[in-house]
């Protein structure tokens, strides 16, 4: 049995003519990518928030 190209780019770039990526780099993915990582720092920061604030009750 034959097996193909394997080859996967994590980003591909417009001028590219492939489709083994994972990510584009066009206006959707910049967003999508700015959602979640503005999603992920408000998780940090309540997770922070919530240690020190139950940590500083309990003494």
């Amino acid at each position: 049995m034959k097996q193909g190209n394997e080859e996967v780019k994590f980003v591909k770039e417009p001028e590219e003519e492939t489709q083994n990526y994972i990510f584009q780099k066009n206006k959707k993915t910049k967003v999508g990518v700015f959602v979640f990582i503005t999603i992920l720092l408000f998780l940090i920061i309540g997770v922070i928030t919530s240690v020190t604030y139950f940590t500083s009750e309990a003494l």
